[in-house]
């Protein structure tokens, strides 16, 4: 399995995405640059947190534009595994390729700290592997998380399974409470219905070295080369 992580202007967990595929998780990791019009042969494609093109309009209304996008489109149209963490959930989702939206933080805050979520799913590879009722240690860092969309739409993400994670507490209760942002529904990250694009807004790539005293995100990439590399 072959990774590419894309690197947007402003980008700035590309790196740190990186760092945790190739050293952390032994996995073979391309750069991709936002101009690049291949993607190289890569089988995974990540777009990373940061601030794609200084989040002028919305965030990541330009980046979606970019022209390595026609390509990760593409991929993701043919079955190919996308994956965004942060600002690249949010590219996602101005792209098309995820429902929804996400929209400013409540509070109308940036929000920087550790929060606590869990697996909705358990049909999705990025979850199917977690322990049910896991709950996981992962910082957020964004002032665009809270995830909307409409009734209908959260009907069927429900009756698909495509809801990822749902912010909680340490015990596992989804209260409103524990929801870092006003998420509708607690949710902290969805898939397609194909089950081959994901998107969360925690950063998992950050609790996922014992230097930092918290692995549990390590759990997520465990879970994917679980699947993908069987």
């Amino acid at each position: 399995m072959r990774f590419g992580v894309v690197t947007f202007p402003g980008s700035n967990c590309d790196h740190d995405m990186i760092y945790v595929l190739r050293t952390i998780m032994g996995q073979e990791v391309e750069s991709l640059w936002h101009k690049d019009k291949d993607l190289k042969g890569c089988d995974f494609i990540v777009l990373p947190g940061g601030f794609s093109y200084g989040d002028y309009l919305r965030s990541g209304a330009i980046a979606r534009f970019s022209p390595i996008m026609e390509k990760v489109i593409e991929h993701a149209n043919k079955g190919g595994y996308v994956m965004g963490i942060c600002n690249g959930f949010q590219i996602l989702c101005e792209s098309g390729l995820l429902p929804g939206a996400l929209l400013h933080n409540n509070n109308q805050r940036f929000i920087c700290k550790n929060v606590f979520i869990k697996a909705a799913s358990k049909d999705a590879l990025v979850t199917k592997h977690i322990p049910k009722n896991e709950v996981l240690k992962i910082p957020i860092a964004h002032g665009e998380g809270r995830y909307y969309t409409d009734e209908k739409t959260i009907k069927q993400l429900k009756e698909n399974n495509q809801i990822l994670f749902h912010y909680c507490d340490e015990q596992g209760n989804v209260t409103k409470e524990s929801n870092p942002n006003g998420s509708l529904e607690n949710i902290a990250g969805v898939c397609n219905s194909g089950k081959n694009v994901f998107g969360m807004m925690p950063h998992p790539e950050r609790a996922a070295d014992e230097v930092l005293n918290n692995t549990d995100g390590k759990l997520i990439f465990e879970s994917i080369l679980n699947i993908i590399n069987v």
